[in-house]
């Protein structure tokens, strides 16, 4: 999701030049002393360039409170109704395959949560909708040895994981709509997951595989030192053990 802020070396991707760095930072004080349409008008330009940003300074401009786009590699091939599938494998008792009109003939949940990130940023009341990954692991069975669970994105790089307990609650979602509509490419559509008590990089985006799993498997950031945990307000995302 969002995966939250990568640093230039776990990222590659067309850097932003310094002249077109320093020209946002100066565009986005002008958005705070301008006025909301002129904010307006900046959100609009900042979200594709941040995604595509190495540096993670995108990530730092006085946007309010809006999205940011990242990514840890250089994008992730776009996907439709014709070719997304998503695979439910693991400690399961039947193996699933989903596509995307399949998760949308299910019951959908709708939820009007915050989004957290880790760095500092929050959306607050985004509107979200879809199926609660407790009943997609209910469909699926859950096998007794099973005490995780792990999401992978065709992106080909990213993964997360949640406990099994974590992962059944009522407000972690297999999110198919977010905002006013269709999980946008960007957002990490067609389908990613919402977790919404925990900071952003824990909902996986561009969501292609559930795996349960005997143990918690750290994904993506935990491996670079952020929490396995990332309750928001309860964890400040990193990791503060120094033997861990």
């Amino acid at each position: 999701m969002p995966a939250e802020k990568p640093s230039a070396q776990d990222r590659p991707g067309a850097p932003v030049g310094r002249r077109v760095v320093l020209g946002l930072l100066a565009a986005g004080a002008a958005g705070v002393l301008g006025g909301a349409q002129l904010q307006k008008g900046l959100e609009a330009v900042l979200g594709p360039i941040g995604i595509r940003d190495p540096t993670g300074l995108v990530g730092l401009l006085p946007v309010g409170n809006t999205f940011r786009f990242y990514s840890v590699t250089s994008g992730a091939p776009k996907r439709d109704a014709s070719n997304y599938r998503l695979d439910i494998t693991g400690l399961v008792d039947n193996k699933r395959t989903h596509t995307l009109a399949d998760l949308q003939a299910m019951p959908q949940t709708n939820l009007v949560r915050d989004f957290q990130c880790v760095t500092g940023w929050r959306v607050p009341e985004v509107h979200w909708s879809g199926v609660r990954l407790s009943d997609l692991l209910d469909d699926a069975g859950v096998n007794s040895a099973a005490t995780a669970v792990r999401f992978t994105s065709f992106d080909g790089t990213y993964s997360e994981s949640l406990t099994l307990a974590q992962a059944r609650r009522a407000d972690v979602l297999v999110a198919l709509e977010m905002i006013d509509g269709p999980v946008t490419h960007n957002h990490g559509g067609p389908v990613r997951l919402y977790v919404a008590p925990m900071y952003g990089y824990k909902s996986c985006k561009w969501l292609s595989g559930i795996e349960l799993t005997s143990e918690v498997v750290p994904g993506y950031w935990e491996h670079r030192g952020y929490s396995i945990d990332g309750w928001v307000g309860q964890s400040n995302g990193r990791n503060d053990d120094p033997t861990s």
